[in-house]
């Protein structure tokens, strides 16, 4: 599965309800070394908690100019990088009300930092990682003292 030293990362994002609570999970393999981070939010949406969950892991990296692939089960995001759906939106400055502008820049900037491949993995499936991503996700979503997704809030006038 891996070749060398590539890290490798699947995220996953969960909400209970859409807006909701929802979490974000991840997974971080270097070689045979393994991180797992979550995070659970008041109000969110799904792709919200997809796109927290990569910029997550990004976020505590301590290396840059590393080559890294990320695993998800989100199409919104494997298309939106893939297909250069978000240079577009970059470049247009998210026109024509296009979601979630608050955290594509946020990824955007990070993602300059490494040299990053996408690849889309079915969720729910037969995948351990992705598996246990959706489990510290959706647990992350039902825990006590959830963070406020200000972005999400603030957009929506609720902050």
């Amino acid at each position: 599965m891996q070749q060398g030293h590539q890290l490798i990362i699947y995220t996953d994002g969960a909400s209970r309800g859409n807006p909701g609570p929802g979490g974000y999970g991840a997974i971080l393999m270097w070689g045979e070394k393994r991180k797992e981070l979550a995070a659970g939010y008041r109000l969110t949406t799904n792709n919200r908690m997809e796109l927290m969950g990569v910029i997550a892991a990004l976020e505590s990296l301590t290396k840059t100019n590393i080559a890294l692939t990320v695993y998800t089960d989100s199409k919104y995001i494997v298309d939106s990088v893939e297909k250069r759906w978000l240079d577009n939106w970059i470049k247009t400055g998210f026109k024509g009300g296009k979601k979630n502008s608050d955290l594509w820049t946020k990824y955007y900037k990070l993602s300059r930092q490494f040299s990053i491949k996408f690849k889309w993995v079915k969720g729910h499936a037969d995948n351990p990682f992705n598996n246990r991503c959706d489990e510290l996700a959706t647990t992350a979503a039902d825990g006590k003292q959830l963070l406020i997704d200000e972005g999400y809030e603030a957009e929506n006038k609720l902050i």
